[in-house]
């Protein structure tokens, strides 16, 4: 179906304790990129949600085309013309590419599946779009950026006219970007339609035809690309001006925290991802570490967390050698850690907010091996308190968060352990502009008291930002380590496999 308006009137959607979209009205058109703007808990993600039919709206209508459409399913929206790529990936990992996508989709040949024929189609597709992907490699094998383009040719090849991207550029490099911006516009000039839920203001203006911002629920106003700059979007996300992040002292002292030591290690299809990496981390100072997707960078986080086995290296946390140790020992020595897939390995999505904030600690919160729930309830309230995440209550299960108050709860977990080292792997990811200046400060602030960090990121201003020196990874091999000064060119050739001199 081919789809040339479609119009939100008068939505509204209330989850207990929470107004989450309060009479939105809202336009969106083919041939146009129209993006959302909102802190997290601003209301986007629940918007897309009833359009895609995940929620039924409380109050208001929505029209395709002019006509009233009742949306009860994402069944419904797909049969609409109405696709969603979601912030966290709804893929099979045992399955293959093409298996996902025609994963619940009528085969012409019922009740047999026409694998060739589903092959053949989705390397047309890739080829028009500049999705290319190997449609026999199974997901688990792909990276997160490989994942995503599997989302949107699932959407594609289901005939989808009118995409619903969340949060569609937190997982790729610059280069990436560009390449899916190409993308983008393909779509638009064949008269694609396309939502994009997004808070990285410089690239909304690139790529956005209109803009509307959502505050608490409601809609702040509308606006164009030529009618705005980053300052007035992001105050009219967050209702106040965004302070700079201050110059940042030299803390780094002598005393070496972390030393990784010719660390060498394979990745789940038993390749070398990490080949013989050395590199030291000193007391108060940010390591961040550059590099496309996919390029070891998880693989080598995951070594010194204790959560992937080693072929050879030796790692060493302050005094104490935690090479091939447990993650509980490790732990114990001074590591805190948020992982790059925070839904699948930070959270227990279907566990409360307290319970998740003693998952790493819970032994020290019980006697005879029976929780002390007072005191858990208190220690859970105070980090909702201290880093501001918005929730009803600590009972409230944790898949009802937004991912900003998600990652804030992440992080308040592992800071309240007062470690030595944080490894922070794409701590702002997915998160709003308001929740990434408070990260960022709250991770400054932790380095000024003398915490060391790994900055893991795809986010070249965020890694320049915050860090006092950056190791850029390609192909499991640091091609240099260069200070945050250095041109953003020379550190994207380096992404690239041009290895510093």
């Amino acid at each position: 179906m081919n789809i040339e308006t479609i119009e939100l009137k008068n939505i509204t959607k209330k989850f207990p304790g929470v107004l989450a979209n309060d009479n939105v009205s809202i336009t969106f058109r083919g041939s146009e990129v129209h993006t959302l703007l909102g802190e997290n808990g601003a209301g986007k993600s629940t918007l897309m949600a009833v359009l895609y039919g995940k929620y039924t709206p409380d109050e208001g209508e929505i029209f395709i085309n002019g006509k009233k459409t009742s949306i009860k399913s994402p069944k419904d929206a797909i049969e609409a013309g109405i696709g969603m790529v979601h912030q966290h990936f709804m893929l099979v990992p045992t399955l293959t590419v093409t298996e996902n996508i025609i994963l619940n989709y009528p085969s012409k040949r019922e009740p047999f599946l026409d694998l060739k024929e589903a092959e053949k189609k989705i390397k047309e597709i890739s080829g028009d779009y500049g999705l290319d992907i190997n449609p026999k490699s199974p997901v688990w094998q792909l990276s997160v950026g490989e994942q995503q383009k599997v989302e949107i040719l699932k959407l594609l090849y289901r005939d989808a006219t009118f995409l619903i991207l969340d949060e569609p550029t937190a997982v790729l490099s610059p280069g990436e970007v560009e390449t899916f911006f190409i993308t983008l516009r393909k779509l638009l000039s064949k008269g694609y339609g396309v939502i994009f839920i997004s808070d990285k203001l410089q690239e909304v203006i690139e790529i956005s035809n209109r803009i509307t911002v959502l505050r608490n629920g409601k809609v702040m106003g509308e606006t164009t690309p030529k009618e705005s700059n980053r300052n007035s979007l992001a105050s009219m996300m967050v209702g106040r001006n965004l302070s700079d992040i201050e110059e940042k002292d030299e803390l780094a002292g002598e005393e070496i925290i972390l030393s990784v030591e010719n660390l060498s290690l394979e990745n789940d299809m038993g390749l070398m991802s990490v080949k013989n990496i050395s590199i030291q981390v000193k007391k108060g100072e940010i390591l961040g570490i550059a590099g496309v997707s996919g390029n070891g960078q998880r693989e080598f986080s995951e070594a010194i967390a204790g959560l992937r086995n080693i072929k050879k290296g030796k790692i060493t946390l302050k005094d104490t050698d935690i090479t091939g140790k447990s993650s509980y020992f490790i732990i114990k020595a001074g590591l805190s850690f948020i992982p790059e897939e925070r839904m699948t390995s930070g959270i227990v999505k279907d566990f409360s907010i307290w319970e998740n904030a003693i998952l790493k600690n819970h032994d020290s919160m019980s006697t005879w091996h029976f929780l002390k729930f007072k005191n858990i309830r208190e220690f859970a309230g105070n980090l909702v308190e201290q880093f501001t995440i918005k929730t009803p209550s600590v009972d409230t299960p944790v898949k009802n968060l937004s991912g900003g108050n998600i990652q804030k709860l992440i992080l308040a977990r592992e800071l309240s352990a007062n470690p030595s080292l944080l490894i922070a792997s794409h701590p702002t990811r997915g998160v709003d502009i308001g929740a990434t200046e408070y990260i960022h400060n709250i991770i400054l602030e932790k380095r000024r008291e003398g915490m060391a960090v790994i900055l893991i990121s795809e986010d070249l201003d965020e890694i320049r930002a915050l860090s006092d020196r950056i190791a850029v990874m390609y192909e499991g091999e640091i091609m240099g380590i260069v200070p945050p000064s250095e041109e953003i060119e020379k550190i994207g050739l380096m992404m690239g496999g041009e290895r510093r001199s």
